[in-house]
């Protein structure tokens, strides 16, 4: 491991898991972090500032009932467990990077603000972080015919020259990446535990040496399996990504509730394998708002996975089943009675070389909500709040819809 950067040593105080802590002071999650890190910058500080002396005293005007000046102060007192666990880290190969660092991911700033990781442990090629991604997630019980096809699609990704960012768990995450390995690609794992442990792992040795695999995690790299940070480890995957992919997800569970947070929150596009599986979640989360992985697979798929739309041949959703954001009832009852004015002139995205410009019928529900916006927006700009008296949208629905039509 690189010697850390004062900045990084600070970052790591305040963040990091290092054993029990003097008085048991809880290291900051991400969102306290960023309030506290904005607070330094308000002051013109920087975290290594707070490791001298004089940077110390200006702590005294700190003013959190939620995060007392005493826990800072403590988690501070950490050095000494700091440098223990750098050296153990050093002697596995892992890389520690911190916000304030270049290497650090601009998406992950971007799509999470405050949210995004004080600091990521690193196993790997660390440029893989800013390639061009297309995330790949699923169920780890899934079922034999679901688990070639993760493993097929990782293969496609690989062949577009495009990486393949999962969550390295067993199942579709652990055999997407393998498949997009073995193909010749590249790959990158957001972790929830075990880090050091699969840092020396033989499945993904090979991989490592090569340069094509990036292992990281936002938690201590000794960290066991916890729900929470499974969860949590999520929407990294999401956010690291150009668009995903979801092969098979439960009604419930951590594949079904990272999906529909991506949704709510608008990150990437959201895709789902057709399946005829009465038990899974896909037709749920296409009513959210995801879309239907065109058939067959190919590379022009995945390149139009990572464009934001299907590919223009493909099939775009499985018989019976209607591929449409969800939207508030009210909103459905106002578009079917009003109409937007001359659709057929409207330039709307096409999804076939048809010339002919689409009827109400055949354009999905989000492509109908650009029609209106501009049609809203004709008159001069509005505010949020108008946007969703307007459309009777939620705001979250609305939020996603405007970066949406924004990247289109």
């Amino acid at each position: 491991m690189e010697t850390l950067t004062p900045n990084a040593q600070a970052t790591l105080l305040l963040t990091a898991h290092l054993g029990k802590s003097p008085g048991d002071s809880r290291p900051l999650t991400p969102t306290k972090w960023g309030r506290f890190a904005a607070w330094l910058r308000e002051r013109e500080l920087w975290p290594e500032d707070l490791l001298t002396d004089k940077g110390r005293d200006q702590l005294s005007a700190w003013q959190d009932e939620k995060l007392p000046r005493a826990r800072l102060e403590e988690l501070l007192g950490r050095g000494t467990a700091l440098a223990v666990a750098v050296e153990k880290w050093q002697r596995a190969g892992l890389r520690v990077i911190t916000r304030s660092d270049p290497d650090y991911p601009m998406r992950l700033k971007e799509r999470l603000g405050k949210a995004s990781p004080p600091a990521l442990f690193l196993c790997g090629n660390p440029s893989l972080l800013s390639a061009p991604a297309i995330a790949v997630v699923g169920s780890r019980k899934a079922s034999p015919d679901d688990l070639r096809y993760a493993e097929a699609l990782g293969a496609h990704v690989a062949r577009t020259g495009h990486t393949l960012v999962s969550g390295g768990a067993r199942g579709v995450d652990e055999v997407a990446m393998l498949g997009a390995l073995e193909a010749g690609g590249r790959a990158v794992g957001v972790l929830a535990d075990s880090l050091l442990k699969a840092a020396v792992a033989q499945k993904w040795r090979a991989a490592l040496r090569r340069q094509d695999l990036l292992l990281l995690s936002p938690f201590h790299p000794e960290a066991g399996f916890n729900v929470g940070n499974a969860m949590a480890r999520n929407k990294y995957v999401y956010c690291l990504a150009l668009a995903a992919v979801v092969v098979h997800s439960g009604p419930s569970g951590g594949t079904w509730n990272g999906a529909v947070e991506n949704l709510q929150r608008g990150w990437v596009p959201l895709w789902v394998k057709p399946t005829a599986d009465p038990e899974a979640g896909s037709a749920g989360l296409v009513q959210k708002g995801a879309r239907w992985l065109p058939e067959p697979l190919s590379e022009a798929v995945i390149h139009g996975l990572a464009a934001g739309e299907a590919a223009p041949s493909a099939t775009l959703s499985p018989p019976g089943l209607v591929s449409v954001p969800y939207v508030e009832p009210a909103l459905a009852a106002k578009l079917a009675a009003e109409p937007p004015p001359r659709l057929a002139e409207a330039a709307v995205p096409a999804r076939t070389e048809s010339p002919v410009a689409p009827e109400i019928g055949e354009i999905s529900l989000y492509e109908v909500f650009c029609l209106k916006l501009k049609e809203i927006l004709a008159d001069g700009p509005r505010k949020p709040k108008e946007l969703a008296t307007f459309t009777a949208l939620t705001s979250a629905q609305l939020k996603a819809w405007l970066q949406q039509a924004t990247e289109d």
